[in-house]
C-alpha cells in the first residue's frame, strides 16, 4: 500500500513578518469590537441601549427611544422596518385576531369537479358535519364578527358555525372563489382530457392560466387585498372568516408577501383553520396553518 504524507501546519514563527533593520518589531493593536445593540422595556416602552466600547474602558451609552407606532409584529425589535407589508396602509385603533376556516366538504369536492365560483356546488352531509367540529372547537373562542363568502357551500358552514350568536355574520363578495368559466363544473379528469394545454396551466403554472381573456389567479390577488382591508377596518379585535381553497390561498400569500407565482405553496383542508395576528400598522403574522386536529378528535382551540 502506497503512504500517504501528513500535511504540517507552520509554526507561528513562520507568519510573523521579517524584522527591519534595528531589528525592532511595531505591531498596530486593532480596536475591540463594537458591542451590538441591547433592547430593553422600561415603563412600557421600548428603549434601544447602544454601548460604544473605549480604550480607557469607560462606555459612552447612548439612550433612544422609538415612537409608539414602531412597536412591530417581530416582537417590538427596532429597525424592522420593511420586513412586513402593511395590508391597509393606515393604522388601525386596534391590533386583531384573523381566524380563517375553509368551508367543508362540497357536493363538486367529492366529484372531483372543478367548482372556481359557481354556486351550485353545495355542502355534503359530510360538509356539514365538518363545520360542526369546526363550531366545537371553537366554542371557546369569542369572536366579535364573521365574515363569510355568499357562495353556497362557504355560506352555509358559517352558518352552521356562527348559529346561535348575536354578533353580525357578514358576507362579502371579496371573499368569493376565483371564477374559471366555462371549466366550472367540468370533472377534473374531463378538464384535463378535453383542454390539455389549459388544464395543465392551471395546475402547474397557475399565475399564467388565461381563460376568456382573463389571469384568474392575478385578480385573485387584487381580491385578496381587497378583503383583507374591508376585514380589518371593520371594528372589533377577534375576527372569524370563512370562505373557500383558492381565495385563502391569495389572503395568506399576500398577507405573507408572496407572488402569485406561490400559489400552490400553500393548502388548506376542508374544514381546516388558519390564524394571523395583525398590528395596529395593519402587518400580519402567520400563528397557524392548516390545523386539523379538530377534524380528527373532540380537540377545542383556546389562542
Amino acid at each position: 500500500m502506497g503512504s500517504a504524507s501528513l500535511a504540517t501546519q507552520p509554526s507561528p514563527a513562520a507568519c510573523l513578518p521579517s524584522l527591519p533593520a534595528g531589528g525592532r518589531l511595531r505591531l498596530r493593536l486593532a480596536p475591540p469590537p463594537r458591542a451590538p445593540p441591547r433592547l430593553c422595556k422600561r415603563a412600557g416602552k421600548l428603549r434601544v441601549v447602544t454601548i460604544r466600547s473605549a480604550h480607557s474602558g469607560v462606555s459612552n451609552v447612548s439612550v433612544e427611544t422609538p415612537p409608539d407606532n414602531e412597536a412591530s409584529v417581530t416582537g417590538a425589535a427596532y429597525g424592522f422596518r420593511g420586513a412586513t407589508t402593511s395590508l391597509t396602509n393606515e393604522m388601525l385603533t386596534s391590533s386583531k385576531k384573523i381566524t380563517l376556516v375553509r368551508h367543508g366538504l362540497s357536493t363538486w369536492n367529492a366529484e372531483s369537479r372543478v367548482q372556481g365560483s359557481s354556486n351550485l356546488s353545495v355542502l355534503t352531509e359530510t360538509g356539514a358535519k365538518q363545520a360542526e367540529k369546526c363550531r366545537d372547537a371553537l366554542a371557546n373562542m369569542k369572536f366579535d364578527v364573521c365574515f363569510s363568502s355568499p357562495i353556497s357551500r362557504a355560506k352555509s358552514t358559517a352558518e352552521i358555525i356562527w348559529k346561535g350568536k348575536e354578533e353580525p355574520l357578514i358576507f362579502l363578495d371579496s371573499l368569493k372563489e376565483a371564477h374559471l368559466f366555462f371549466l366550472e363544473g367540468m370533472t377534473n379528469a374531463d378538464a384535463k382530457k378535453e383542454y390539455p394545454e389549459l388544464y395543465t396551466r392551471w395546475r402547474e403554472d397557475p399565475s399564467n392560466f388565461k381563460v376568456n381573456g382573463m389571469y384568474p389567479v392575478r385578480k385573485l390577488w387584487g381580491t385578496a387585498r381587497e378583503a383583507w382591508k374591508e376585514i380589518l377596518l371593520t371594528p372589533g379585535e377577534n375576527m372569524l372568516v370563512v370562505t373557500h381553497k383558492s381565495i385563502l390561498r391569495a389572503l395568506i400569500c399576500t398577507a405573507l408577501g408572496l407572488p402569485p407565482e406561490r400559489f400552490r405553496s400553500i393548502d388548506v383542508n376542508n374544514g381546516g383553520m388558519c390564524v394571523f395576528t395583525v398590528n395596529k400598522r395593519g402587518e400580519a403574522m402567520l400563528q397557524a396553518l392548516n390545523m386539523t386536529a379538530h377534524m380528527y378528535s373532540d380537540h377545542t382551540y383556546q389562542y
